[in-house]
């Protein structure tokens, strides 16, 4: 179980890295001028090759959180409603992830309708998502 447990937080640690670094890929390109062509297609392909990469991360990060959960039986029975809400904030980082790929496909189609503020806003969701999915699992308030 602990080698599928370290393997699951390096695979967490690296899909949040992507998911990290995404949003402050967004704020460049919302704030590259109209005729930097060359400028916007270098930020374009950077964050499609890092997309890729984070799509690629999160599949064994959300199979090795099942294997623990249901495998091992981790977060079941009574007494574990930390695990509930752990589940909901997964589901909240799905989203975010989801929505990451909506807006860099605007992106792509230059339908981008937000400015650099927002985005540097957007950016900070997932540290507050992993700081309460970390609590939840180290503590166990509930």
């Amino acid at each position: 179980m602990l080698w599928v447990k370290a393997f699951h937080i390096v695979f967490i640690a690296s899909w949040f890295a992507g998911l990290f670094y995404l949003p402050r890929i967004f704020v460049n390109l919302a704030m590259v001028p109209p005729e930097s062509v060359a400028e916007r297609e270098r930020l374009l392909l950077m964050a499609r090759k890092l997309m890729r990469f984070t799509h690629l991360l999160a599949v064994p990060a959300l199979a090795l959180g099942l294997w623990l959960w249901l495998g091992y039986g981790i977060g079941l029975g009574a007494g574990n409603g930390w695990m509930h809400a752990k589940l909901f904030v997964v589901l909240l980082i799905l989203g975010y992830h989801h929505a990451c790929t909506r807006l860099l496909r605007r992106f792509e189609r230059n339908e981008n309708r937000r400015g650099h503020v927002w985005y540097r806003w957007f950016n900070e969701a997932p540290v507050v998502m992993m700081v309460i999915a970390v609590l939840l699992v180290v503590i166990k308030p509930f």
